[in-house]
């Protein structure tokens, strides 16, 4: 049986395109991350500890989810880079910039999207500890 090439180079592009389309690869070596959620102020403690020891620039920011939680807005976010690769909560306050489509489709069709440039804040004291969003300057999808 013959196969038709132009088939198979059709087949090996989607594959190519469909892998292209999802972030790289990353382990969790973190107990810490493995043990606490997200949300949890132990992982979001730690979290801010192993940022403090990457430079921002090495970072990669992929979108996983949104949640809604008594009127608060917040998106789940894939990090990683240089070693890093843990999952960080960002509280979506006043500050909407460059994730307007994403808030108004409550995240849908956003799913493994990488965000460029992807900057917030950290409020940190002995209670709690909250990554604030600020802004984004694009979403590749």
């Amino acid at each position: 049986m013959t196969k038709n090439p132009t088939s198979l180079l059709t087949i090996f592009g989607l594959l190519v395109l469909m892998a292209g389309c999802d972030r790289p690869a990353c382990e969790n070596t973190n107990s810490i991350f493995s043990k606490f959620a997200p949300d949890a102020k132990e992982y979001k403690d730690e979290l801010v500890k192993q940022l403090a020891n990457v430079e921002k620039s090495q970072l990669s920011y992929w979108m996983d989810t949104y949640q809604e939680n008594n009127d608060a807005q917040r998106i789940l976010v894939n990090i990683q880079g240089k070693g890093l690769c843990a999952k960080i909560l960002l509280v979506v306050k006043d500050s909407e910039k460059g994730i307007e489509g994403l808030l108004n489709n409550k995240g849908l069709g956003y799913r493994g999207a990488e965000l460029e440039n992807l900057k917030f804040d950290i409020q940190q004291d002995s209670v709690s500890t909250e990554f604030i969003y600020k802004e984004i300057s694009g979403i590749v999808d």
